[in-house]
């Protein structure tokens, strides 16, 4: 899949970019059938690009669009890949009696349509998503499963999309991931904390402080989560973003989270913390 991310072939990319011809720690034919299905469909791809004229065109926020969309799918299924590898057993789909291989479709799913609600606005767009994101499960389900399993799956996604940004915790280990792969896009800028283009305030220049952010298999924990910072201004967007996603994701204690300040030619007020 693509990604604004270097090239895959680098290996610090290995769990950033998720490769449909890789091996897996989980059943991926479905999946990747369904990717396959969501790339080629006309009214999810314009839903990708519509949704972004909202909070960057008219409230000159940052992206909320299609590269938004293509960087959190591919965190969550490299999120979800490495906490399989690391044996966590998820419960979204075995809930329902369904199959270890539609966990990954919900998670995909979800991430590629969780901000649709910005077409209608971004103040409470999260549960503008819902009805959006249904009428287009409703297409698209039945391609996939027969109608008991398509109604499950439906509220799985939507489930996770709702959990995405909202005050609802996560029920369900793939609405965990969602909710924070939602928050791992913020390098270079790419916070998801809405800020203003050109504004000077403690949001922006925070946002512009994380240099990049890498997932790999940890040895504390299953996941390591490393975020190279410029600045100290950085730990801002950690403490505030990515720590307040994690809580009560129903990952906390799957993953370990490390921000390293990365700049060397300064005094560097903060070198390293923990969360």
């Amino acid at each position: 899949m693509s990604d604004t991310s270097p090239s895959p072939g680098d290996r610090a990319d290995a769990h950033r970019i998720y490769d449909p011809d890789d091996e897996h720690a989980f059943p991926d034919e479905r999946v990747n059938e369904v990717l396959e299905r969501v790339g080629n469909d006309e009214v999810i791809q314009t839903y990708l690009t519509a949704q972004n004229v909202n909070p960057v065109t008219r409230k000159g926020y940052n992206d909320h669009g299609a590269k938004h969309v293509d960087i959190v799918r591919n965190r969550a299924l490299c999120l979800y890949g490495l906490l399989k590898r690391g044996g966590v057993a998820f419960n979204g789909a075995s809930d329902h009696g369904l199959a270890e291989a539609d966990e990954a479709v919900i998670v995909a799913l979800a991430a590629t349509l969780h901000d649709i609600g910005h077409v209608v606005h971004r103040d409470g767009h999260t549960y503008y998503s819902i009805p959006l994101a249904a009428d287009v499960l409703d297409r698209l389900l039945p391609e996939f499963y027969d109608t008991a399993d398509a109604v499950r799956m439906k509220g799985e996604v939507l489930h996770a999309i709702l959990c995405h940004h909202s005050a609802e915790d996560p029920l369900t280990l793939e609405a965990g991931v969602v909710r924070i792969a939602d928050a791992l896009d913020m390098e270079r800028g790419r916070s998801r904390i809405p800020y203003v283009k050109g504004g000077r305030g403690i949001d922006t220049v925070s946002s512009q402080a994380i240099e990049r952010v890498t997932l790999a298999a940890g040895e504390e924990a299953p996941v390591l989560i490393e975020i190279e910072m410029r600045n100290a201004a950085g730990v801002y967007q950690v403490d505030n973003l990515l720590k307040a996603k994690v809580r009560d994701s129903g990952l906390e204690e799957l993953l370990r989270i490390v921000a390293v300040n990365v700049r060397e030619d300064e005094d560097r007020i903060v070198e390293r913390i923990e969360l």
